[in-house]
């Protein structure tokens, strides 16, 4: 078999994708398959897959697909769908490549595009009405009425009913009815994890610190607190993977313990966990000094 130039791949590619037509569930099972990690978007190495696969699977294969024409072909695709330039593609890019059928769930992840973690805690605790830890069909039904709303849209009941139970069918993984809060967090992933900017770097400086408590403090109060510290933890807990050291007697006891499966409660219990060793004035805030602290955990 010949090897496949970049040029002959980039012009199959583009002849398969317009001539095929996916339908929304199709859509669906492509987004599902090569979001991996299930983080909202695919990225890194998840695109490269899945454009070997598709390329592997087109009518023609009388080419072999390298390694180098895939890297290449990942290169343009990027430049022309990644139109954020954040070097991952979203649902409503990879909409952009496959062209599915209306879809309300594609759109709904358009409209309700979430820029970070803070903004996804107000969320989160605006719609859990009761507090349950969960968002339950008829909060999920005012949530998604009010997104609609917000961008100038009309549906009937019927239909909210109907988009319900369309985001309740591929997210609610254990079939209970509502929306756990790391189901919450696939339906609505947040754009970036501003801890992870700092990845690889074993002390962050003076300015580092600020960065990051600038980034939190929504309100340019001087302090984190409620929705702000609770966005702080969702994403330290998700860029944490190892569990805390052990410590000695003389220091406080060990965090929580977090695991995939986080909760609302395990965010809560790490900021009680806070509040109770680092706040000093034990006022639910923290302030740059503290939450150096915390960072050093």
């Amino acid at each position: 078999m010949a090897e496949k130039s970049l040029s002959a791949a980039l012009q199959q590619f583009e002849e398969e994708l317009h001539g095929k037509s996916y339908t929304a569930e199709q859509f669906q099972l492509v987004w599902d398959e090569f979001d991996k990690d299930k983080s909202g978007y695919i990225e890194g190495n998840e695109i490269e897959l899945f454009l070997r696969d598709f390329l592997s699977k087109s009518q023609t294969g009388e080419f072999v697909v390298s390694d180098d024409t895939v890297a290449g072909l990942t290169k343009v695709i990027m430049q022309k769908y990644d139109t954020n330039a954040d070097n991952k593609i979203e649902m409503s890019e990879l909409a952009e490549l496959l062209r599915p059928e209306e879809n309300f769930l594609l759109l709904f992840r358009t409209m309700g595009a979430i820029d970070n973690s803070v903004d996804f805690m107000e969320t989160w605790r605006k719609y859990d009405t009761d507090k349950s830890g969960c968002i339950e069909s008829q909060e999920l039904t005012e949530f998604l009425r009010d997104i609609i709303k917000r961008h100038d849209k009309q549906v009937s009941e019927e239909k909210l009913k109907e988009y319900s139970q369309q985001i309740l069918k591929y997210y609610d993984k254990d079939n209970d009815g509502k929306l756990q809060f790391r189901e919450m967090t696939n339906l609505l992933p947040v754009k970036q994890n501003f801890l992870k900017r700092f990845e690889g770097k074993t002390k962050l400086n003076k300015q580092d610190f600020e960065n990051v408590f600038n980034h939190y403090d929504r309100d340019g109060n001087g302090m984190i607190e409620g929705d702000e510290l609770k966005g702080f933890l969702k994403d330290l807990m998700e860029h944490e993977e190892d569990e805390p050291e052990s410590q000695s007697e003389s220091q406080p006891k060990s965090p929580p313990k977090c695991h995939p499966k986080m909760t609302d409660k395990e965010i809560q219990d790490w900021a009680d966990f806070l509040v109770e060793f680092y706040d000093r004035d034990k006022s639910g805030s923290f302030d740059l000094e503290e939450l150096r602290a915390v960072f050093l955990l």
